[in-house]
């Protein structure tokens, strides 16, 4: 998908997705390291909450998506801004107190920068750019608490803990009242065998600390 607008053969389905209305936007995650990514119309916000971003914009909007990643690539070429970001990573940083205010802030900051370098010439009418704020939907009042990572390997044994919230493929939980933040990508692959079952987890220390 990330290449199809250099050409070569695609399926009448996968033509008909790329052919669609597509939108650019820039994510940030809760470390503060930002990404560029599309996302088809059909899927414009839920595609932003699979990728476990705390806060993004949108930034244009594309007749397609062979031009919607051909302006992709164009932010990672004139601003460095990247296009893709590690689970594990992402995951990681929910373990510490997230200022939404500042990624908020940071995020807008960079979005006006890839405006101005996208501006459309006179009579360009297969994108425009766009100004459109996106945020993660049951994190931010839980943003600023105090969590670390899920002490054990959920590929093996049992555990039980109650999902506070999900952003993309981590989970914020609690376990006997402490919040953990769980990597949910480590099951991909694996069957799950749902139940009632309680975690044994070592003492841990926050990373506030």
């Amino acid at each position: 998908m990330h290449t199809i607008h250099r050409g070569g053969f695609v399926s009448r389905e996968l033509e008909a997705h790329v052919m669609q209305p597509h939108w650019l936007y820039i994510a940030t995650f809760a470390n503060g390291v930002h990404k560029v990514g599309t996302a088809a119309d059909t899927r414009k916000w839920g595609r932003l909450a699979e990728q476990g971003a705390i806060c993004a914009r949108y930034v244009a909007w594309a007749a397609d998506g062979k031009v919607v990643r051909v302006l992709e690539d164009r932010v990672t070429e004139q601003l460095q801004v990247r296009q893709s970001v590690r689970s594990s990573v992402k995951a990681a940083a929910l373990a510490l107190p997230v200022d939404t205010a500042r990624l908020d802030a940071a995020t807008a900051a960079l979005a006006d920068r890839v405006r101005d370098s996208l501006a459309p010439p006179i009579g360009e009418d297969t994108y425009r750019t766009v100004d459109e704020s996106w945020q993660v939907a049951g994190f931010r009042e839980l943003a600023t608490g105090n969590r670390v990572c899920y002490p054990s390997d959920l590929m093996s044994g049992s555990h039980g803990f109650t999902v506070r919230a999900c952003i993309g493929q981590a989970a914020v939980v609690d376990v006997d009242g402490a919040s953990y933040v769980v990597d949910l990508h480590e099951l991909k692959g694996r069957r799950v065998r749902f139940g009632d079952y309680e975690s044994t987890l070592p003492a841990v220390q926050s990373a506030l600390f």
